[in-house]
């Protein structure tokens, strides 16, 4: 018996012959439809197409997953800050600048809702929690002393061991990069 894998690759194959149209060529007319919802697309498919629910299916999960797999770095850091959470741009900015100079090795890995800092492995997360405020969570270690403004991470985000919160670019100072490069150097 096939795969679900196999069975997806043979329907693939004969998209061409069933539908009238390649995957790619779907993949385009589903693109300039706009829809992003799987069922809207389906459902369009279908109706506006004649394509059997099984191909249609196919096709808007593919589309959907083209998508977003050519969702860009750029693309996800635009989007966190978007809206609302626009103003906190300028916080973000200047955090990445400073450290991004720490050295050639840092790699910003923008997610869908934080970005993450690397170097060997995470060292800290940037992200815009509420449309005030900026988190900064860091890669210090359990065993690392809090103060006021650098607390325990508890719930925030079991990736990091502390936060910091940020709403205003003046608090980018010295004093929260010696916290990013000590994370980066422990990285």
């Amino acid at each position: 018996m096939a795969t679900p894998e196999e069975m997806a690759a043979s329907m693939i194959q004969n998209l061409p012959e069933k539908t009238g149209k390649d995957l790619a060529t779907w993949r385009t007319v589903v693109a300039d439809s706009g829809l992003e919802k799987h069922g809207q697309i389906v459902k369009m498919l279908k109706s506006e197409h004649g394509v059997s629910h099984g191909y249609a299916n196919l096709i808007a999960h593919e589309a959907r997953r083209t998508a977003a797999s050519h969702a860009t770095d750029e693309d996800l850091l635009t989007t966190q800050y978007a809206g609302p959470k626009a103003d906190l741009t300028a916080i973000r900015d200047a955090i990445l600048t400073r450290v991004t100079g720490f050295g050639d090795d840092v790699e910003v890995a923008p997610k869908k809702t934080y970005a993450s800092l690397r170097r060997t492995r995470q060292f800290a997360i940037v992200q815009p929690s509420t449309k005030t405020r900026v988190d900064v969570g860091l890669n210090l270690g359990s065993d690392h002393p809090t103060t006021d403004r650098l607390e325990a991470s508890g719930s925030f985000n079991a990736m990091v061991s502390h936060r910091v919160r940020v709403t205003d670019v003046e608090q980018v100072d010295d004093e929260l990069i010696g916290w990013l490069r000590e994370a980066y150097e422990g990285a």
